[in-house]
């Protein structure tokens, strides 16, 4: 996705070992007014040897950390859980347990027990982007719902302590500095532990106008401001993407694994 995406930092990742992969085809099925992805066209089946195809790729390019996000698929019975939970699984199997696993889910709708089958996977961060305030969610996510997003967030914790928990959002879609503070504030309460913010980017005329360009010393106020509330990372800046600099949180994953063993000993 990060080429097709045409993501700025694509580079960057791939020169530090990342990759992102987006799995489950290329077809939304929602319709959020910010987003360049696919709508209103004819959704195909999950392809059965992806899984095992990005797991061969990882291995290929000796990828040291692999983000696997997703359209959202309503579609489907389990919003493409056991898809993800697969793919998760082939990594592992072709890449050992040196690889770190990112997975960017949608809300699945509300389904705790599809939120588990991701979980049993294991991967090591679940990532799931609420993308704007809650104020603006019915022009810019108007098949969303924040509190759904936020539960999912929360939820996740609850049934998985050890996991690192993540989130993303844009600015510049028409929300003021006050209420970036606030957001940051609701996700910390959620026990959330990694934070992406960037600048929204209007793909076309037809999408959601960009509100407002936010100064880069903007971006460094939200990011003191996240620190200060006790997030673990927070990535802030103009061309930041959700996952920008992922590998990062390998260093909380590789501690959190050395806590384990010591516990253990």
């Amino acid at each position: 996705v990060c080429e097709s995406a045409k993501c700025p930092n694509r580079g960057e990742c791939f020169d530090r070992g990342t990759a992102t992969f987006m799995i489950l085809g290329d077809v939304c099925t929602r319709n959020c007014t910010f987003c360049a992805v696919g709508k209103n066209q004819p959704l195909l089946p999950p392809a059965a040897k992806e899984p095992e195809n990005i797991a061969l790729l990882a291995k290929e390019l000796q990828l040291k950390h692999v983000v696997l996000t997703t359209v959202t698929r309503d579609d489907l019975p389990d919003g493409g859980a056991a898809h993800f939970a697969s793919t998760v699984k082939k990594i592992r199997e072709f890449c050992g347990s040196e690889i770190s696993i990112e997975v960017l889910i949608s809300d699945l709708q509300g389904d705790w027990d599809d939120l588990q089958t991701i979980l049993n996977s294991k991967p090591d961060i679940l990532n799931h982007n609420v993308e704007t305030i809650a104020r603006l969610y019915p022009e810019v996510r108007p098949m969303a719902d924040f509190n759904r997003s936020l539960n999912l967030l929360q939820k996740a914790k609850e049934l998985s302590p050890n996991i690192l928990t993540k989130s993303g959002f844009m600015v510049g879609l028409g929300e003021t500095d006050r209420e970036v503070i606030q957001l940051l504030q609701t996700l910390r309460k959620a026990d959330v532990d990694i934070v992406t913010i960037g600048q929204y980017m209007q793909p076309s005329r037809q999408h959601f106008t960009v509100q407002r360009y936010v100064d880069p010393k903007t971006f460094v106020y939200y990011r003191k401001e996240g620190e200060a509330l006790g997030f673990k990372l927070i990535e802030s800046a103009p061309l930041v993407r959700s996952s920008y600099k992922a590998e990062r949180a390998r260093k909380f994953i590789n501690r959190l694994s050395k806590e384990k063993l010591e516990k253990v000993n």
